[in-house]
């Protein structure tokens, strides 16, 4: 019973975290300047990328932190299973892409997490470069997407729990990590 209450009582709340989080992956500077793809993998990235950020905040508060964080991780992938049927897939497809979008999620949330708990930019740099430009190291939009994630995270660090159960967060904003374009 109490485990129905919560649920009900953290709907609304997830419904705006992933409202913010589905916001900030489609900020127009991160595909005008930051160089991410606008397409169907660079949106994914990017989802990817700012569900993880605050995943990994709310995992290091206590409750009710990680069981916001488990809901979350629920609605973001509630989200790429209607994607997925959107596009057209059919239901005997959508569990094998899930699955494959799953094991993907949680590599990139291990090698960000990691990368940033260890504030080692060279790792975080080589895990954008790996997942969001295609193992291309050289790409000089690398850097100010590198930088934002950093941004984003210590803005995420400094709100308190509060701001999380209210659904009131606020990333970085990638503008000001824009490249010099040519």
């Amino acid at each position: 019973m109490f485990r129905l209450f919560r649920k009900h009582a953290n709907r609304e709340v997830i419904e705006r975290l992933h409202g913010e989080i589905v916001a900030a992956a489609r900020h127009p500077a991160l595909y005008r300047a930051c160089g991410v793809a606008d397409t169907f993998e660079g949106r994914f990235e990017m989802l990817v990328l700012h569900a993880v950020l605050v995943l990994r905040r709310l995992r290091q508060f206590e409750a009710p932190g990680p069981d916001i964080a488990q809901d979350l991780v629920n609605a973001v992938f509630a989200h790429f299973d209607a994607t997925l049927r959107e596009m057209g897939l059919g239901d005997l497809a959508v569990p094998k892409r899930m699955k494959r979008l799953a094991e993907g999620f949680f590599g990139r949330a291990a090698a960000y997490a990691a990368a940033l708990d260890a504030g080692d930019e060279s790792e975080l740099a080589a895990a954008l470069a790996r997942n969001v430009f295609g193992g291309r190291a050289d790409r000089p939009e690398i850097d100010p997407l590198e930088r934002y994630v950093r941004a984003a995270a210590v803005a995420l660090a400094a709100l308190p729990v509060g701001a999380f159960v209210a659904g009131e967060i606020r990333f970085a904003d990638p503008a000001s990590y824009e490249r010099a374009l040519p």
